[in-house]
């Protein structure tokens, strides 16, 4: 099967869209008479959709337009993709294979080049596709802090159902799951390799209800494992944080606090060369405010020399249609400037174009 899940094998054995995009259900489908009612944003989501939306196949149509003939319409891609939700894009991709005959992925990957490329096929992806296809690349690049960090993220900042639906996708388009493959990855050690497997393999309860007294026991139970015996990936941190629903972590990350002074994630980075304590805190982020972790990635990715497109790229793509606004706002109070700012002074062209596109524009 292709690595791009966009054969038609892979799209008969891609999870229903209902469940790899949330607003998506039978009514909105291509060829339903109300097709054109605009899917919900999130509300901290950064991308605007404008209303009335055009049709799947009238998008569809207006994006082959732009690629037809000598050169490609950039701009024409970017204001049609770069502002329709994860649904509408999944009925815009499936309306331009009816009619064209070829997939819209294959025909953006012909049609574009460098680093607008990379950020255009990424957002035209679904969202379980697109995440399958970071961990996959996680798990063949160099072992290292940041490398780890999709792993992390596609197990700890999304739900439950979406992770089921990431590694679905993962198993039809790589012929193995997601966690033989992390579980047999010789980029990483134990324990933490053991620990990215408890991550990836976990389904968290997604209600609300709190056990107070299983907090506070368990609050103890991080303390004496990361403090006392200096163990971040200790048996108990792990069991705790790759089990609980998020509403419990933070309920015992509030009561640690209280405890001790001091908040869990500020014990860790006080343990700046110890590499599982680093590990430790990105997991403690994105399971509880993955804001801190997305604004740090796209951070670390613009300063110091150069520019790291892919991980500049996964950052905004990732939380476009998510926590955009509220990564935007964590990034002004800890860097005092602005998401946008930095983009603009560390890319051009049309890969500039379709990252501020998807940031948004930027709270006074």
């Amino acid at each position: 099967m292709c690595c791009w899940c966009s054969c038609l094998e892979c799209i008969h054995n891609i999870p229903p869209l209902n469940l790899l995009f949330p607003h998506f259900d039978s009514a909105s489908a291509p060829g339903h008479e109300e097709e054109e009612e605009a899917a919900p944003v999130a509300s901290m989501a950064s991308i605007s959709v404008p209303d009335p939306v055009p049709s799947p196949t009238e998008d569809a149509e207006n994006i082959r337009k732009a690629v037809q003939g000598w050169g490609t319409d950039e701009k024409a891609l970017i204001e049609i993709l770069g502002h329709r939700t994860a649904a509408q894009r999944g009925e815009i991709a499936v309306a331009y294979e009816g009619l064209y005959d070829e997939t819209l992925l294959s025909r953006l990957q012909a049609e574009l080049s460098s680093h607008f490329k990379g950020a255009m096929t990424l957002w035209a992806m679904d969202p379980a596709a697109r995440d399958a296809k970071l961990a996959y690349k996680a798990l063949r690049k160099k072992a290292g802090e940041r490398h780890a960090w999709p792993l992390i993220e596609v197990a700890c900042a999304s739900s439950p159902d979406h992770l089921v639906a990431v590694r679905k996708a993962y198993c039809s388009a790589y012929d193995s799951s997601l966690e033989e493959d992390v579980a047999a990855c010789a980029l990483y050690k134990d324990p933490l390799r053991q620990f990215l497997v408890r991550l990836v393999s976990s389904y968290r309860y997604a209600g609300e209800h709190v056990d107070d007294e299983l907090a506070r026991a368990e609050a103890a139970e991080l303390h004496a494992a990361v403090v006392t015996k200096k163990e971040a990936l200790h048996g108990d941190v792990v069991r705790i944080v790759c089990s609980r629903s998020k509403p419990q972590l933070k309920a015992t990350f509030e009561r640690y606090k209280q405890e001790h002074g001091k908040a869990i994630d500020e014990v860790l980075e006080g343990n700046s060369n110890d590499k599982l304590s680093a590990m430790l805190k990105t997991a403690v982020w994105c399971l509880t405010s993955p804001e801190k972790h997305f604004a740090e990635v796209i951070r670390t990715s613009i300063i110091g020399l150069g520019t790291d497109e892919s991980s500049l790229t996964r950052g905004i793509v990732s939380r476009a249609e998510v926590d955009m606004k509220k990564v935007k706002e964590e990034y002004k109070v800890r860097y005092k400037t602005t998401v946008t700012a930095d983009v603009v002074g560390d890319t051009s062209g049309y890969y500039q174009a379709i990252l501020l596109a998807l940031i948004g524009p930027e709270q006074p």
